[in-house]
């Protein structure tokens, strides 16, 4: 992949006489409809080529000094629209292949980050499917209509780059493709103890986004959550009690602490996705299911808790979005980084790397991150 290696394009904004420089402007968006073929300024028409020409569009944003909180979402609606393309993609084939049109309704949601729309550079797939009630006597014909198309969507993005989910949370899979009765049906019997897998199962069915198909049934999904989790008791004692098994990559004296996994790819190296991010997503997502938040974005969760009496004050959610762009801009600065060596994107920083200042405001990051969800675990 060719870099662009140029200044920031806003300088170069206004001539010496006052005049706009629009081509200066444009010239990192020029570089980007250079690297799409044919040369229009349409979108690549395959989706692995689609899905490569993510680097360059990131790239090009750089350039344009975007905060990476906001690259991250611009990479999430980039990967929406190739989940979009692979689902029209293998219904088109279906009809194609005589199977006609989808006999029920229904509702392709993204998980995870995805779903939150803050994917960064190399996420893995992880989705799920509603499907419109229906009758029992139709199931074979209707289910299995739908894990056809599971299985082809979802064997698109893998080819297209973005590889199936090693956990299975997919909706080609029976336990992540349900009718809407079946979803609440699920979610009753996931919160009516205390068990951990059901737990964390339960966890990542909470940040979903209706990507394809009727929303509708994403919204009656998020009317089952409210209405039945908040009253489980023992499961969301439960819940609080996991984020304690998240730990932030601090040590006891509030130092940051390098991770001794044998797979860390430098001598001093911290996940920072595992060890940063994940503990205050867990955290703000179990206070918006105690207060029945219907947000998915952690910025706009964050946001709404500040305004709940007596659950976040303005300060401290402040606090924590900076750390969150702070830590987004950290990865994905590191994953950058990787794929210019031709390495993986994944969630690990090389804190030698950082200079002072950067690792002197991870530190403070984390230790904001670490009272919090000890606050919130607490409660």
């Amino acid at each position: 992949m060719r870099l662009i290696h140029r200044a920031s394009p806003w300088r170069s904004l206004i001539d010496d006489d006052g005049a706009l420089n629009i081509p200066a402007l444009t010239a990192p968006l020029d570089y980007l409809t250079d690297c799409l073929t044919p040369r229009t300024s349409s979108l690549p028409s395959s989706l692995p080529h689609a899905h490569a020409w993510q680097l360059s569009l990131v790239e090009s944003l750089v350039h344009y000094d975007l905060p990476a909180w906001r690259i991250s979402q611009l990479i999430s609606d980039h990967n929406a629209s190739l989940y979009r393309q692979a689902i029209n993609l293998s219904l088109d084939d279906m009809r194609a292949q005589g199977w006609g049109e989808p006999p029920a309704d229904y509702c392709v949601l993204l998980l995870g980050s995805a779903a939150r729309y803050e994917s960064l550079l190399g996420p893995d797939q992880d989705n799920a499917l509603i499907i419109g009630d229906y009758p029992d006597h139709r199931h074979v014909e209707i289910d299995g209509y739908f894990q056809a198309l599971g299985e082809r969507f979802t064997a698109r993005l893998d080819d297209a780059g973005i590889p199936l989910c090693r956990g299975h949370v997919m909706a080609r899979w029976p336990m992540w493709r349900k009718r809407l009765s079946e979803w609440c049906a699920q979610l009753s019997i996931w919160s009516a103890d205390r068990r951990v897998k059901r737990v964390q199962q339960t966890n990542i069915l909470l940040d979903f986004f209706p990507v394809a198909g009727n929303p509708a049934l994403a919204e009656r999904l998020g009317d089952c959550i409210a209405a039945t989790l908040p009253k489980a008791a023992l499961f969301m004692h439960e819940m609080s009690a996991l984020l304690e098994e998240l730990p932030v990559a601090l040590d006891r004296f509030g130092r940051i602490a390098s991770s001794p996994a044998l797979d860390a790819p430098h001598d001093e190296a911290i996940n920072l996705k595992q060890q940063g991010l994940l503990p205050l997503i867990s955290a703000v997502r179990l206070l918006c299911v105690r207060h029945q938040r219907r947000e998915v974005a952690t910025r706009e969760r964050l946001a709404a808790l500040s305004h709940v009496a007596g659950v976040l004050p303005v300060a401290q959610a402040d606090l924590l979005v900076a750390a969150l762009e702070r830590l987004q801009q950290c990865l994905l600065n590191q994953q950058r980084a990787n794929k210019a060596r031709g390495q993986a994107a994944d969630g690990w920083v090389d804190l030698g790397a950082l200079r002072d200042d950067e690792r002197l405001l991870l530190k403070f990051d984390l230790q904001q991150i670490k009272a919090f969800v000890q606050q919130v675990s607490d409660r």
